[in-house]
């Protein structure tokens, strides 16, 4: 049996009952549960004042558990990242204790990849991903439990027909990323992690194709893009395209995209704010390859 200890370090949780209904499907899968203290807080938007959201991350990393799920993303780690305790976080991680978790955490988990060098994992959230009215996506769940077991070694996917590759593509790097309003909103600060020969996943939610293509280009301007191996598109979600688009569209900031930079750029990758979601490690080795349609990442132990 794991123990999986839940807080809240962004956003204040809208409807308790959703995290309730969440940390219960995780008991019933054989999993220890605490809540933390204040996962419920309330201060304005945010899951308590920062004060607040700061003990509660360094009560996740004193909990002793194996995994520290956060109850949801939304904002508010970006203006708490100085003041994070990152020798205890590290402790914590170096002890076994993974931090799982996306969206606004990713914040949080770049901070730890440049201050410290530990992995943490992209993930679910409690609460929108184990605490929906509905079932839980079986890869996402499958995925969750590999980590908490130990056993998650890597993920694949099929990229879309035409980005098929005639001759196969391999590639040896860190791998890191998230969503990309927070990785754009710590270019020039000390959190944005300086990882050069890397393998960047990025994914987003809520933003027109034009503000993903602003944001790729600050990261492009500052350097990061350049740096890398290859560049990983998770799921773009909940946009609207507008009369005087007039086909512009994510496709042609993909197309734009692979002009710019000369590490390719695959898309397709499961992961965002989008039930089907696998697990990534930031900050870890792995060996990348693309045969065909078929992609792979792949870190831990090879058999």
């Amino acid at each position: 049996m794991s123990r999986i200890y839940i807080f809240s370090p962004s956003s204040a949780v809208p409807e308790r009952s959703v995290i309730h209904r969440g940390a219960k499907r995780l008991r019933d899968l054989g999993h220890e549960v605490e809540l933390d203290t204040a996962a419920f807080a309330r201060k304005m938007r945010f899951a308590g004042d920062d004060e607040v959201r700061l003990a509660a991350i360094h009560r996740a990393a004193e909990s002793g558990a194996d995994v520290a799920l956060i109850t949801r993303g939304g904002y508010g780690l970006t203006r708490i990242l100085a003041q994070v305790r990152y020798k205890q976080v590290a402790k914590a991680i170096r002890r076994g204790l993974k931090f799982v978790g996306h969206s606004d955490f990713t914040a949080f988990q770049a901070a730890v990849l440049a201050e410290t060098g530990d992995v943490t994992w992209q993930g679910p959230a409690l609460g929108e991903d184990f605490g929906g009215e509905g079932e839980p996506d079986d890869i996402m769940q499958a995925c969750f439990e590999d980590l908490v077991l130990g056993q998650g070694e890597g993920t694949g996917w099929q990229l879309p027909r035409k980005e098929a590759r005639e001759r196969a593509f391999e590639a040896q790097g860190v791998l890191w990323g998230g969503n990309l309003a927070m990785l754009a909103a710590l270019v020039g600060t000390p959190w944005a992690p300086k990882v050069k020969g890397g393998i960047l996943f990025l994914e987003d939610v809520g933003e027109h194709p034009y503000r993903v293509e602003r944001m790729l280009t600050q990261l492009l301007y500052a350097g990061v893009l350049q740096q890398q191996k290859a560049i990983l598109l998770g799921q773009f979600t909940n946009y609207r395209l507008a009369p005087h688009d007039r086909g512009y569209t994510l496709q042609t900031v993909v197309d734009w995209l692979r002009t710019q930079v000369k590490a390719p750029v695959f898309t397709g990758l499961p992961f965002g704010h989008v039930p089907t979601k696998v697990v990534l490690p930031v900050g870890a080795k792995v060996e990348m390859a693309v045969e065909g349609r078929d992609a792979f990442v792949v870190w831990g132990h090879r058999h």
